[in-house]
């Protein structure tokens, strides 16, 4: 979800002006590099929509309130600048939308009256949903006693690395992360599902990791056609014997998981359920 010069194009908002590319708006002494407080969210548009895009504007506002930073923007307003920046692009473009709020000054603690926020608009093309592997990672999900896991924060995406690290050195694409308890709780990247004999199963959050956005239209979008969804808590080994396993994540959107450890598997009908509803829905929206 990154952005070099080399890769695509680029708008950041920032400080009341829009700047091509990847603007230095931090330095050395900067809060948020320094102690940690910075909060984003991630939208996606593509084919001209941009789905639930409301909500994760929402979102990034809950984070920063539980930041204790100052809310420079409403979600409104942030919306309105996304899709200023959204129409700097082709109408088919595929795109990440990252809205961020961080502290610039504060010890420890920020000071919110230092506050500050930008919109970044880039290329991104959606990933093919071709499948990847996964494996169960020694590192765990921290509850919220341990981390501010209310929000989507910067902060946490360390842990997810040193995960990816760790499974890819063993030969995997992705990993999947436990809470304190042993119970799954998501990817290293995004939510995780399983289905056996017709029914979806999902981690229900449980404070240790973010209820996604795309992971609560999935779940809606199936159960409004008839499937039944099981939110609850998971064991690994049931994802060992399940028939298919996928993820649900703002930026592949319904993707397959074609290897389990050592098991293969095929792109099954549920997720091709989940994952043909979720683009009607989005399109549905032009």
């Amino acid at each position: 979800m990154g952005w070099k010069e080399t890769t695509g194009a680029a708008w950041t908002w920032y400080k009341g002006e829009w700047h091509k590319g990847n603007p230095q708006v931090m330095g050395t002494m900067t809060h948020a590099p320094w102690l940690g407080s910075c909060v984003f969210d991630g939208a996606r548009a593509f084919a001209g929509v941009a789905p639930d895009l409301d909500r994760h504007c929402q979102r990034i506002v809950r984070s920063a309130e539980s930041f204790g930073l100052r809310i420079v923007k409403t979600a409104p307003e942030i919306e309105a600048l996304i899709r200023e920046g959204i129409a700097k692009f082709p109408g088919d473009a595929e795109l990440y939308l990252r809205p961020m709020f961080w502290a610039e000054d504060g010890f420890v603690d920020v000071d919110p009256d230092s506050t500050q926020f930008s919109v970044s608009v880039y290329d991104a093309p959606l990933p093919k949903p071709t499948g990847f592997s996964v494996t169960c990672s020694p590192f765990r999900r921290p509850s919220y006693e341990y981390a501010p896991t209310d929000a989507k924060a910067a902060c946490h995406y360390p842990n997810s690395a040193r995960a990816i690290r760790e499974a890819k050195s063993r030969g995997f694409d992705n990993a999947v992360m436990l809470d304190a308890l042993g119970h799954v709780a998501e990817l290293a990247t995004a939510n995780i599902w399983y289905a056996r004999d017709g029914e979806a199963h999902t981690p229900i959050p449980n404070g240790t990791f973010l209820n996604g956005v795309t992971r609560q239209r999935v779940a809606k979008l199936l159960r409004d056609a008839g499937i039944t969804v099981h939110e609850r808590s998971i064991r690994w080994s049931e994802f060992l014997e399940a028939d298919e396993v996928f993820s649900t994540g703002n930026y592949s959107k319904v993707s397959p998981i074609t290897r389990v450890e050592h098991k293969s598997l095929q792109p099954g009908p549920i997720m091709q359920k989940a994952r043909d509803l979720y683009w009607d829905y989005a399109l549905a929206g032009k």
